[in-house]
């Protein structure tokens, strides 16, 4: 078999890539070794015995499979985390997400089910503003206790 090399590093140059990535038509060996020069070079790469290959990527399959089953609450436990639970998730965002979750929940019970009056809405807005409601459906419970009020749920 022919020394290919020079041939296969000019090709690369012209073409742009590493040596890896340049092909050689196996059909074309004698063509090949008789190209000495870049002008012939470039005349087989018009020509299609000398094509770029695509360049090779890590596979995503197993990263995949490994999402699917953290989708799931597989892979999660304390062994495989690294970094502080504040880290992991932000304290900030979890609590703009709740707060905004019970303020729209306390607009729906003042505007669309008139549950509350304004001053039970304040309050409760308030209360809610303070940090005193984990969720919204203790919000809802304080509320039906507090205020004699029907929230849904039991109809």
């Amino acid at each position: 078999m022919t020394d290919l090399s020079a041939q296969k590093r000019l090709a690369a140059d012209e073409l742009d890539v590493g040596e890896d990535r340049v092909w050689f038509d196996p059909e074309a060996q004698s063509e090949l070794a008789e190209a000495i020069t870049r002008e012939d070079i470039r005349d087989l790469i018009a020509d299609g015995t000398i094509r770029t290959e695509d360049a090779q990527s890590n596979s995503r399959g197993r990263a995949r499979e490994r999402d699917a089953k953290r989708d799931y609450g597989h892979r999660t436990g304390a062994g495989s985390r690294k970094g502080k639970a504040g880290a992991r998730r932000n304290k900030k965002d979890e609590w703009v997400s709740r707060i905004r979750a019970q303020r729209s929940r306390l607009k729906e019970l003042r505007d669309d089910e008139e549950v509350l009056d304004r001053t039970q809405y304040r309050e409760l807005y308030n209360k809610a503003s303070g940090g005193e409601f984990d969720s919204v459906a203790r919000l809802e419970a304080f509320a039906e206790n507090n205020y004699d009020v029907d929230i849904g749920g039991d109809d």
